[in-house]
């Protein structure tokens, strides 16, 4: 049964994902769909693995699910920092700012869930 207490990283990854479905509607928009399409899916499966994590059947697993959400973020961050030093692509500083510390939180988790 889903632990239903006000979780940081659960909510933190949900808003996440609304931004980056929004900033991929603005990618779109701009004819930049390849990159909108990666954005969107990499950056609302942090939260889904996260959401998962929540439902895992035992710590490694949880462990493991965490890690997914760690290398999706990643992968978002490489996404984003394409926009940013592109000439021609819409880049939004907040969803790094966002990102770096979902990312610190992610690495939190992993590093105290294994000690």
């Amino acid at each position: 049964m889903r632990n239903e207490k006000d979780n940081l990283i659960v909510n933190l990854t949900f808003e996440f994902a609304l931004s980056i479905i929004e900033f991929s509607e603005e990618l779109e928009a701009s004819r930049k769909y390849v990159i909108a399409k990666q954005l969107l899916k990499a950056g609302t499966s942090i939260g889904a693995n996260v959401r998962e994590a929540q439902n895992a059947e035992s710590k490694g697993d949880f462990i493991h699910k965490v890690k997914i959400a760690a290398k999706e973020a990643d992968e978002v961050e490489y996404f984003l920092l394409l926009c940013k030093f592109s000439k021609t692509y819409p880049y939004d500083p907040i969803l790094t700012e966002k990102l770096t510390s979902i990312i610190r939180i992610l690495s939190k988790i992993i590093s105290s869930s294994k000690g």
